[in-house]
């Protein structure tokens, strides 16, 4: 019986660096970007040394990998861009602190109000149709409200 021995060659690492990479283009998830670039560094390395032993292309693409995704999320957290719509993607957090009256009664602790031309369903104590509210909390796109 022969052993067969892995292979790898540096256009199997540049392949697989151009599909990571592609794949991050498709679903942004930010890791796979620095794996694919990993791939290509490796590639790159083997190209220069294909003598270089599949084990030892694996253990520096881990090293590499692992190093560039901690470096990412080490530089990433440093550089947040600050912004003058910091709620822009979370809608509820503007009406924080806000009053309004409610449309629908609030029954069994479940009602609805309308704010500027949409509707946002409210959670609080049981109140008529008319009373007015004051938004102290947002659960999702449940607007926590207690009376005014």
């Amino acid at each position: 019986m022969m052993a067969t021995t892995l292979e790898l060659l540096s256009w199997h690492w540049f392949v697989a660096g151009v599909l990571l990479i592609i794949l991050e283009m498709l679903a942004p998830m930010g890791h796979t970007l620095w794996l694919g670039i990993s791939a290509l560094i490796v590639g790159a390395i083997l190209w220069l040394f294909p003598e270089m032993g599949w084990k030892f292309q694996m253990l520096i693409f881990a090293v590499l990998s692992i190093a560039s995704v901690i470096l990412y999320k080490h530089f990433a957290s440093k550089n947040v861009t600050e912004t003058d719509s910091p709620d822009l993607n979370r809608g509820g957090e503007r009406y924080v602190g806000r009053v309004f009256t409610i449309d629908e009664p609030i029954v069994n602790g479940i009602g609805k109000i309308k704010v500027e031309d949409s509707t946002w369903r409210v959670n609080g104590s049981d109140l008529p149709a008319g009373a007015t509210v004051k938004v102290v909390a947002v659960d999702g796109s449940t607007l926590q409200v207690e009376a005014n």
